[in-house]
């Protein structure tokens, strides 16, 4: 830290000047760096190899279809030659109002696997033109008034797994980056404003907000560094904007609010942007080391979002530390001292509050204890029944024409998984037939349709599209997929949304014990030579692993059995919980959560090497630092509850479970947990092996009080401190 802070210090113009340049590049790039990302995931799998091959040749077929309902006037069935011209009919008219859709109907293919109950009703599929692409709200509303214009005689409804899900999220929106993010940012600025009571409040949003930018250009960098089997995915730049405003403010608060208590010692300002560099940095810069790896680590899951995500995030935390410790150190030692006005609360001063709550955690400590371990011991049984998958539409199915066109479908005879219809790739479209009529025969399987010619037969190629009997990809999904694909011949392809998904799964917790192996191993190592101790870090993964589950817990209670979705989304719970959100958040919290263990350790440190006991150091270092976690984590709260208006249900859990965590983390470990244990295990908390501590290149320390010197410091002391 040192070399550092004398260098910054010595050319703080010019490091003024780097970060303007920096910064203006940041604004000019920041608009573009959307059309660069690819949406979709891109993953090893027999369904995504399929998915490749079909989106060749077919385009959306790879997408989960719009189905229009035809219901025909009473005594009319599908077999009557007036009935089948208004078939045709209705396809002439969807075709002339929106000519990028295919099409698998009744009219064109005869296939009674798309006829209702009793013949008095058929189904049409529909598909979008490209790969990636949803059947929206648009696209099937257009479907529905084409079909009700061209034979106004029949009732007609329309629905899609994506209507479905747009109708379940109505405060989703058109929610923007930019939009979260002043949010976040107005909300942040509150916070600081009650932290501060000053104009220094302004400082660590603008430390933010140029961090976000410099994020946003390295991801427009990392865009054409990235492998084309591996592209960014547009989530990366929700989640790098949100979470980097977070951290770079947590990363500034620490330091201002050091370099104020230094001021208030008596120390002049240059003086005290030195020591707030010296402590204060070593933390920030500690924490963003942890973080970043422990986001990295991402990368070891084989999957593009998650290992996009994971690249972009070891940007996250290393550029918010590196702005903390550069361009603010030089902000404060030009303009510190003007801009800390009015100053309404005291800098130097510990929180008379954090003393007594220090002091009353360590004299109930076992009471303590076993209340922060019940919150999260309860919160993880919950996490214990979590359902890993898509939503099921009955899930999605709220009130509104989508919801009514599911109703219809299902009251026809048509199973719920006709939302899910799968495609199989033929590459012979001679065998189409034949395979149709091998898969029509399977159990857990409606009907398969084979339609000829143009546009599902081309290059030598066909398509098959296989109603199944349960949606495919979600808790419901029974055995259709694995019946389809053992039913198959070789060299034919099973793919779509549900069965991509299931591949996703798989592989994301198959590499999950490693990505959870070389996060914890990684933190122990880095805090342990860090905090000098080798029970330290093992409580703080142990406790991080906790948070973690608990987290998973809140994610189980609100997305999955929809307690408080309706109040804060307006939406119903989706009955299980996104495939990716688990892994990221654990990702993410695992390494977030770290900056308030540091923090506080860090201080309690200083106070034990000061005073000789565990005890004084705690409620030294509780007082001193309470208020500041607290009111870093509600600063990343609010951006991540920003974030969580987002109109992807993937992006909204991440974010919802992220929110929670960083919360319950901050207040029941933190808060309650940390010191309730290091008090229980007193001088132990400091215990290093002589041959681990040559193993991390640690060197020794003069020995600490004896362990009864260390009971009366405990005991006495700090039962006086509130």
């Amino acid at each position: 830290m040192e070399p550092l802070r004398r260098w910054v210090i010595r050319h703080r113009v010019l490091v003024l000047a780097a970060w303007l340049v920096v910064t203006v590049a940041g604004v000019v790039v920041a608009p573009s760096v959307s059309s660069r990302l690819v949406p979709g995931v891109h993953t090893n799998g027999s369904a995504y190899a399929a998915d490749t091959r079909i989106a060749a040749q077919y385009g959306g077929a790879t997408s989960d279809p719009g189905v229009l309902v035809l219901g025909l006037p009473p005594g009319e069935t599908v077999g009557a030659a007036a009935v089948g011209a208004q078939l045709r009919a209705v396809d002439a008219a969807i075709t002339r109002a929106a000519p990028q859709l295919r099409l698998v109907s009744y009219a064109s293919t005869g296939a009674r696997a798309l006829v209702g109950t009793g013949g008095a009703s058929t189904i049409v599929l529909a598909y979008p033109p490209h790969d990636g692409d949803d059947m929206t709200t648009d696209q099937v509303d257009t479907l529905t008034a084409a079909a009700k214009a061209a034979v106004p005689s029949l009732s007609v409804n329309g629905t899609s797994v994506r209507a479905l899900e747009a109708g379940n999220a109505a405060s989703g929106g058109n929610s923007t980056v930019t939009s979260e993010l002043v949010f976040g940012a107005v909300g942040a600025l509150i916070v600081l404003v009650w932290v501060f009571g000053s104009l220094l409040a302004a400082l660590p949003i603008i430390m933010a907000l140029i961090s976000v930018l410099t994020m946003q250009l390295l991801i427009y960098g990392l865009t054409y560094l990235m492998p084309s089997s591996s592209p960014l995915n547009p989530a990366v730049q929700y989640i790098v904007a949100l979470l980097g405003l977070g951290l770079s403010i947590d990363y500034s608060l620490l330091v201002v609010t050091r370099w104020r208590e230094e001021r208030a010692s008596g120390r002049s300002n240059d003086e005290a942007v030195r020591a707030a560099v010296e402590r204060a940095g070593h933390s920030v810069w500690f924490s963003g080391l942890v973080a970043s790896l422990g986001l990295f680590a991402l990368i070891v899951v084989p999957n593009s979002v998650v290992r996009g995500i994971g690249v972009a995030g070891l940007f996250i935390p290393s550029t918010a530390t590196l702005v903390a410790l550069t361009l603010l150190p030089a902000l404060l030692s030009k303009v510190g001292a003007r801009v800390d006005w009015p100053r309404r609360r005291s800098a130097g001063a510990a929180s008379r509050f954090w003393t007594w709550w220090a002091g009353r955690v360590i004299r109930f400590r076992v009471l303590a204890a076993v209340v922060g371990l019940g919150i999260l011991g309860t919160l993880a049984g919950v996490a214990a029944t979590i359902d890993i998958g898509l939503p099921t539409t009955s899930h999605l199915a709220g009130s509104g024409a989508y919801t009514d066109g599911l109703r219809a479908l299902e009251a026809d005879g048509f199973p719920s998984g006709t939302l899910t219809t799968v495609p199989v790739y033929l590459p012979h479209a001679a065998d189409a037939a034949s395979v149709a009529s091998s898969l029509d025969s399977v159990a857990s399987v409606r009907g398969a349709v084979a339609p000829a010619g143009i546009p599902w037969q081309q290059g030598g190629s066909a398509m098959v599209f296989v109603i199944p009997q349960h949606e495919v990809g979600t808790s419901l999904g029974g055995t259709s997929l694995a019946d389809l694909q053992h039913t198959v011949p070789r060299g034919v392809l099973v793919g779509g949304e549900g069965a991509v998904n299931i591949d996703l799964t798989n592989s994301t917790y198959g590499a999950f014990p490693g990505l959870f192996a070389v996060v914890a191993l990684v933190t122990f190592l880095l805090l342990a030579r860090g905090l000098r101790s080798i029970v330290l870090p093992a409580k703080a993964v142990l406790l991080n692993i906790a948070s973690v589950a608990a987290s998973y817990g809140m994610l189980v209670l609100v997305f999955q059995h929809g307690f408080g979705m309706q109040t804060l989304w307006g939406a119903r719970g989706y009955g299980s919980v996104d495939t990716l959100a688990p892994v990221l958040i654990f990702g993410f919290l695992f390494g977030v959560s770290m900056d308030y263990e540091v923090f506080i350790l860090a201080r309690v440190r200083e106070g034990y090497q000061r005073t000789g006991s565990t005890g004084e150091g705690l409620v030294e270092g509780i007082s001193r630092t309470g208020r500041l976690v607290t009111s870093a984590a509600l600063i990343l709260f609010l951006a991540l509850a920003s974030l969580s208006t987002a109109n992807d249900i993937t992006v909204r859990q991440i974010a919802a479970g992220l929110a929670c965590g960083v919360l319950l983390d901050a207040v029941v470990v933190r808060m309650l947990l940390l010191p309730a244990l290091v008090s229980l295990l007193g001088r132990l908390n400091w215990w290093m092996p002589r041959s681990a501590a040559r193993l991390l290149r640690i060197k020794e320390e003069a020995p600490g009080p004896t362990s009864e010197q260390e009971q009366e410091r405990t005991a006495i002391p700090i039962g006086d401190a509130g």
